[in-house]
């Protein structure tokens, strides 16, 4: 898999859903540049199971997000057509409804590949005949980009395991306390504890408080 922790988040522009109900076409992450972090999350498919907890986890803590200059974006290999009809749908009834962050249409697969999250592959068979292994949806992949369009952070889960929304909130604290502070964030922290000052001295100092 690729590490994109350092480099610039690869570009997209392509149709999205946003405010739950409105077409937009060639979305990107390109306006967000000098103005606002993004957290860039990838989900597997519409209309399936682990993806709505995630989708209504992420909406029931995007004014955190907002709070800390985050957007927020979802993507997927559906079509936007497709993310539109899952967000008519109540929740009682499967759907999501109520999500009102931006739901990308990654249809021709470009951005889970270019994100390296793309679940299988293609190849060519010994007859030189196009074929692909496993299914070509998105891993749950997850990354936080700064506002110079940077990556800062990535996770990556498998097709089943659903992610913490908690953990996403607590690596823009950290980035954006790293920013302000120029300390770095030790292990378990959060964002009422103190930073580390990166020197032995500091190290030392740290550890003989906890």
């Amino acid at each position: 898999m690729a590490v994109l922790v350092g480099k610039k988040a690869p570009k997209f522009s392509a149709q999205a859903v946003v405010n739950g109900v409105e077409f937009v076409e060639n979305y990107s992450l390109e306006q967000f540049e000098g103005n606002k972090y993004v957290i860039l999350f990838f989900y597997p498919k519409d209309f399936t199971f682990v993806c709505p907890t995630e989708l209504f986890a992420f909406q029931e803590k995007l004014a955190e997000f907002e709070k800390r200059n985050v957007q927020l974006v979802a993507v997927s290999t559906d079509t936007e057509q497709s993310h539109w009809g899952w967000l008519q749908m109540p929740k009682s009834q499967g759907g999501i409804q109520g999500v009102t962050y931006p739901i990308v249409a990654d249809t021709n697969k470009t951005i889970s590949k270019n994100y390296d999250v793309l679940a299988g592959d293609y190849y060519y068979d010994d007859n030189d005949q196009l074929q692909a292994s496993g299914e070509l949806i998105a891993y749950r992949g997850l990354f936080l980009i700064d506002k110079d369009g940077i990556v800062r952070h990535q996770v990556v889960n498998d097709l089943p395991l659903g992610r913490n929304v908690d953990e996403a909130l607590r690596m823009v604290d950290a980035l954006q306390f790293t920013e302000e502070h120029g300390e770095a964030c030790p292990a378990n922290w959060s964002s009422e504890k103190e930073g580390l000052k990166a020197t032995h001295e500091g190290v030392a100092d740290y550890l003989s408080k906890h």
